[in-house]
């Protein structure tokens, strides 16, 4: 790693001058010292860098244009949805009453809350074609794991000890099979036929008295919409099985498909990604869950109720003993909430079909127009999101998918997502959304082209790439397993390699 020009500059602790800064704080009373006790006073100054205010505010507001985000540019993360969020979902979120609001506020006072997480309850119940739904969970990932908990304890309540199986087809999420074996139950997984669909009849082998769920990613990771799932749903009823959907990918049929009624018994819905709130930098979420008739029992506890009057209040203790409890703190992350609260609500109805018309629309004309940049492996039309492959381009160049990504970023765009789904060789999940300009396409698809024609001429450029960003091409393994998180003078092994 190396930094790119000085854009990086000092750190606040080499900026730092004794004495400086501080100056307008007012100076305390004498004897202020004497009044703490002696066993909690420091024996040493903090070491505290010392600046001025104008010198900080120039610091970070520099760090923070070495960031790429969906403000600045286009973000094409296949899998992830990460759509331009509007203003007016943080103006909302902002709002004194949300905002500022106690989590244990009584219920009297938390009134306009209680409405919003209920109306929000019916508004994606409604889009789901789902029974009702829980907004405790705080990410797609946890809402999984909260369906999963409630068909083990369905399968419980009526003895059927003897489910012990979860099927997970090999191009659904790849958290499905975690959450599977966190809930306790064996993972297996089932091949993709040649179209991309789940293998049906390995499929149909695979289910038995033993299977307590199936785990479907609809459409799939690899931005195909499963054709059969019909023939799939009653196939896993039939077993006395439940079906659960991972809705992460619900910004390609939102208002076009409604899963409850296709007959799955529980999914999640990632409101941060569907609803704006993009999510990157490790949050924040929210993964709301939503149920059939089978599984309403066990929703977690407390929902949100309506009094006759039109009052609101959480449910109290043991008021539904069939409940799996709570899994998140208090209502789940209400500001998330709140901005996908006002996404649906500024949309309608039939904005948010057209949302995703548009969604589908901007993946597969970005995939007609890469069609003769990149391999595309699977020819029928995808959904919000599709695959691109560069095993051709390793092949006759030796430049890998991830010197392609690594590219991109010197032509000003993020980079898809790589390597996943594991099934396509050297892939890429490209992701558009329903935002981006068609301009800003066209450019993506330029910027491609030209890499792939810099592979052909000169594959150490895209060896050696990026070149232009605030750091050079990082060890990201190293960086995973041994993240350094805190500063301090690099000296040794720590100091930056050079170029």
């Amino acid at each position: 790693m190396s930094a790119a020009g000085d854009r990086l500059g000092p750190t606040l602790f080499e900026r730092s001058r004794h004495g400086r800064g501080g100056g307008k704080i007012p100076h305390p009373p004498k004897d202020a010292l004497s009044r703490i006790p002696a066993d909690l006073l420091r024996t040493e100054g903090p070491n505290l860098p010392e600046l001025a205010e104008p010198e900080v505010t120039r610091h970070y507001v520099n760090l923070s244009q070495l960031n790429y985000a969906v403000d600045t540019g286009f973000y094409p993360l296949g899998s992830c949805t990460m759509k331009f969020s509007p203003k007016i979902n943080e103006w909302a979120a902002r709002l004194p009453g949300f905002a500022a609001l106690h989590p244990f506020a009584p219920d009297e006072i938390a009134q306009g809350m209680l409405q919003l997480l209920w109306e929000l309850e019916q508004a994606l119940a409604e889009i789901g074609g789902m029974q009702a739904v829980t907004l405790q969970p705080a990410a797609g990932a946890h809402g999984e794991l909260t369906g999963i908990l409630m068909v083990r304890a369905y399968h419980r309540s009526r003895g059927d000890l003897t489910r012990t199986e979860v099927l997970v087809p090999d191009s659904a999420h790849g958290t499905n099979p975690a959450t599977a074996s966190m809930a306790g139950f064996k993972t297996v997984s089932i091949p993709s036929a040649p179209d991309g669909g789940v293998d049906v009849a390995a499929f149909r082998a695979a289910l038995g008295p033993q299977t307590a769920a199936v785990m479907i990613t609809n459409p799939s990771t690899l931005g195909l919409f499963e054709s059969r799932i019909g023939e799939l749903l009653d196939a896993v009823h039939e077993a006395g099985a439940l079906a659960y959907m991972d809705g992460a990918n619900l910004n390609a049929i939102m208002g076009r498909f409604k899963p409850g009624e296709a007959g799955f018994d529980v999914m999640h819905i990632n409101v941060h990604k569907t609803f704006s709130t993009p999510h990157g930098g490790g949050g924040p979420g929210a993964g709301p869950v939503g149920v059939g008739e089978r599984l309403l029992p066990f929703l977690p506890s407390p929902r949100v109720l309506r009094e006759p009057d039109g009052s609101f209040r959480l449910e109290r203790s043991g008021e539904r003993p069939t409940s799996i409890g709570r899994v998140r703190s208090f209502a789940g992350n209400a500001g998330v909430l709140v901005r996908a609260y006002a996404y649906i609500r500024a949309h309608g109805a039939a904005g948010l079909c057209e949302v995703s018309d548009d969604a589908v629309l901007a993946a597969n004309y970005l995939k007609a127009r890469l069609g003769g940049v990149l391999d595309v492996p699977f020819s029928r039309p995808c959904m919000h999101e599709f695959v691109a492959s560069g095993a051709t381009l390793k092949r006759e160049t030796g430049c890998r998918t991830l010197d392609v990504a690594k590219r991109l970023i010197d032509y000003g765009f993020h980079p898809p997502t790589i390597y996943f789904p594991l099934t396509v060789e050297e892939a890429l999940l490209i992701e558009p959304t329903e935002t981006e300009a068609l301009e800003t396409l066209d450019l993506f698809v330029e910027a491609l082209g030209r890499i792939v024609g810099e592979a052909h001429q000169d594959p150490e450029l895209l060896h050696a790439a990026p070149t232009s960003s605030p750091v050079r091409r990082l060890d990201e393994t190293t960086a995973a397993r041994q993240p350094n998180l805190r500063w301090g003078t690099m000296i040794g092994s720590r100091t930056p390699c050079p170029d």
